[in-house]
């Protein structure tokens, strides 16, 4: 062996370094996509401060901040979720001591179609899970996501996936009502079709190329309607290659399963999110009973 062979296999990195490499890009771009998505919610939640500061005379963004999450982690509801809760509900009389006089906490929908019973878990992450899993098992693949309607910023928001790349998950972490399958579907609050992403004229360009990147070619977007009629969020199963139309029996089963889960996130809104805003009015009111800040 020369001395030239011998350096070249000197350099040559051991397979535990290229395995702890791996892990450690894997790790960082993990933490960039996290950084990604705080930015992304950074401008609601100083509102919601700003608002919280306002009405409950707090002393500073940081007690407001404070009271934010402290009633998140109680309640077990998302941050961001309760930021929005707090934006998009009417304001309460603030020398008044309950938010919502006079409600009634109703019972949770069943969801049959699910195979959940009113028993069902109260934890809405567990449910979207469930909705997710049923939807593909439909649709016959293992690509897809949950979408939920951000009635502040007039769009869909992405709460959980399964499959899709990091560019994927990155580019379609927000959309608008329009240059998506998703934001047709919720705009007819009916089931939407793609059967060949390359062509179909409802996507942007940046939209398409992404999605075609993320190996996806067809797509079944399913609004979630709630008993208003409202659209509260979308299940969109992504599959590998171009799709025909569904069956007649796939397009009832899913379009109950958007009903059921429509109604069931409707209900999760105006009684567990309204329990937690009610929490949050209570202490907002006694700012001295929160919790040191770095708690």
């Amino acid at each position: 062996m020369d001395r030239r062979t011998r350096m070249h296999v000197a350099q040559e990195p051991e397979q535990g370094d290229v395995e702890a490499l791996r892990d450690r890009l894997a790790r960082t771009t993990e933490e960039i996509r996290h950084l990604r998505a705080r930015d992304r919610s950074r401008p609601a939640v100083a509102m919601a401060q700003g608002m919280l500061m306002e009405r409950y005379r707090l002393r500073d963004a940081d007690e407001a901040f404070v009271l934010l999450r402290h009633t998140s982690q109680r309640f077990n509801v998302k941050m961001r979720s309760l930021v929005d809760a707090v934006l998009t509900t009417a304001c309460p009389d603030s020398m008044r001591e309950l938010w919502f006089p006079g409600r009634v906490r109703q019972h949770p929908p069943l969801l049959p179609a699910l195979d959940l019973d009113g028993d069902a878990p109260a934890h809405r992450s567990g449910v979207l899970r469930v909705v997710l899993s049923q939807v593909l098992a439909i649709t016959g693949t293992d690509m897809g996501n949950v979408q939920l309607a951000d009635p502040a910023a007039r769009g869909l928001r992405l709460e959980h996936h399964t499959g899709h790349s990091d560019d994927f998950v990155d580019y379609f972490a927000f959309v608008g009502e329009k240059g998506t399958a998703c934001g047709e579907a919720a705009a007819a609050l009916a089931l939407r079709t793609v059967r060949d992403v390359a062509v179909d004229p409802v996507f942007t360009d940046g939209a398409r190329r992404t999605i075609l990147q993320a190996g996806s070619r067809s797509v079944h977007s399913v609004p979630l309607i709630g008993a208003d009629g409202a659209c509260v969020g979308m299940v969109s199963a992504h599959l590998s290659g171009p799709s025909g139309e569904l069956a007649a029996n796939q397009s009832a089963l899913l379009t109950r399963i958007g009903h059921e889960a429509g109604r069931w996130l409707a209900w999760y809104e105006e009684t567990l999110v309204r329990d937690a805003l009610e929490f949050l009015h209570a202490l907002g009111r006694r700012p001295d009973l929160l919790p040191p800040r770095g708690a």
